[in-house]
């Protein structure tokens, strides 16, 4: 008996992405949950790719960062409460930062192997809705009471409540291995590669400067559908300079020397979702779909952010894509050269500039900055955690298609954990 061989891998086209605009937390959002923010661009991107009918796509992947106990089905929930057939199936995924991308490999990895035809990929956050924990102490009492077995236990049992325990375990933006959130771990990895203030303002008044252009070119048209009352990112301003972000005032890193890192420099909390959806080549020609581009490798890595080279900045929270990246190069023969387009996901200025210089320790070339976020990133637009692999996604397929000819894009995502999610598009 003959060998079975594996299936060959089809390409798998990115034919487009809808998002809604992004939002500051308790903002124009405030009252809005994951699910209605996912199903706002779920429907704008069915209504842009008539998506309506049974049995449009076979698959919808998608997830959340800050997730409650209802949203434990958000995928499938979004599809019954959108324009897709119901008989669509769905499930969520979650890689902190990493949600997005992580979403579109997931789908893109099925489309490869022929076992579906075409899938939306992508997710959503919202900050404003952040889930709230009941105190632990008091949920042990609450089970104990729960498994007693007479009302006198009980009531003994409830009787040790006391008022402290009534207060809420607030969602906290910190790692549980080490206790500090993000912005102070890329703080430590800021000091440790010599990034300086400077350079971190500069990239990030580059950031508003260009989203600000693509905005009024047009760019963002059919990428963002409005959703309550918005139109644009609210986190965007056009008149931003490296002047006027000079003049805030440190808010991570203030424990050492010389901190650097403001609120101008690093993302805010915001609340926004993004979709993507993904073909066959196959299924895109029978619709009269034209691909924008090709999702065609990626990789993920991690860092040992607890015990490894933090103080040197190897193993900084944020920095997995300095591994990710060269080694997803080398498998595929590529070099940084090889890139029209870089997309790095803005979660600091600083981790963006970290992320950099340790691409070039290992031996990658330069990344030229006039390719580098050509359209604005995560600092301008809000990083709504779950949302941004998606938003990057189309984005940069559509910069890809610009271009009119061949072309090639590099997208990096660092994420909570110390992970990191990378991929490359390609167009023909």
């Amino acid at each position: 008996m003959s060998p079975v061989q594996p299936p060959r891998a089809r390409r798998v086209a990115i034919i487009g992405g809808r998002r809604v605009p992004f939002a500051h937390s308790d903002g124009p959002y405030a009252t809005a949950s994951n699910q209605d923010l996912l199903t706002a661009a779920v429907d704008g991107l069915a209504d842009r790719f008539g998506l309506r009918g049974p049995g449009a796509v076979d698959e919808v992947v998608a997830g959340a960062v800050l997730k409650h106990s209802r949203d434990f089905n958000l995928a499938r929930e979004t599809v019954l409460g959108s324009a897709l057939d119901p008989r669509t199936p769905a499930y969520d995924v979650q890689q902190a930062c990493g949600t997005g991308l992580q979403a579109v490999v997931a789908a893109a990895n099925k489309i490869a192997l022929g076992q579906t035809e075409a899938a939306v990929a992508g997710g959503a956050d919202t900050a404003s809705d952040a889930p709230l924990g009941v105190n632990d102490r008091l949920r042990r009492i609450l089970l104990e009471a729960r498994r007693a077995r007479s009302t006198g236990d009980r009531l003994k049992a409830l009787a040790r409540i006391r008022p402290a325990h009534l207060v809420p375990d607030i969602p906290r933006n910190a790692e549980p291995r080490t206790g500090l959130s993000m912005g102070e771990h890329a703080a430590v990895t800021a000091r440790a590669w010599g990034i300086g203030r400077a350079a971190q303002d500069e990239l990030a008044a580059t950031s508003h400067r260009r989203l600000a252009a693509a905005y009024e070119r047009g760019f963002f048209d059919d990428l963002v559908v409005p959703f309550r009352g918005l139109e644009r990112d609210q986190n965007l301003r056009p008149d931003s300079t490296v002047e006027k972000l000079a003049r805030l005032k440190p808010v991570f890193g203030l424990d050492g020397p010389d901190p650097t890192m403001t609120a101008g420099n690093s993302t805010p909390l915001t609340d926004g979702a993004a979709v993507v959806l993904l073909a066959s080549e196959e299924w895109a020609e029978a619709r009269g779909l034209r691909p924008l581009a090709y999702l065609t490798t990626y990789a993920t890595a991690a860092v040992d952010f607890v015990h490894g080279d933090v103080a040197g900045g190897e193993d900084g929270l944020l920095m997995a894509p300095a591994y990710a990246v060269p080694r997803m190069l080398e498998r595929a023969g590529y070099g940084i050269e090889d890139f029209d387009l870089v997309e790095i996901h803005e979660a600091f200025a600083s981790q963006v500039l970290a992320t950099l210089a340790a691409w070039e320790k290992r031996g990658l070339a330069p990344v030229d900055r006039d390719r580098l976020n050509v359209a604005g990133s995560s600092l301008a637009t809000g990083h709504p955690f779950a949302a941004t692999g998606a938003r990057i996604v189309a984005t940069l397929a559509k910069l890809l298609a610009e271009r009119g000819g061949p072309g090639r894009g590099l997208i990096s995502v660092c994420a909570a954990g110390g992970q990191g999610v990378t991929a490359v598009l390609e167009r023909d």
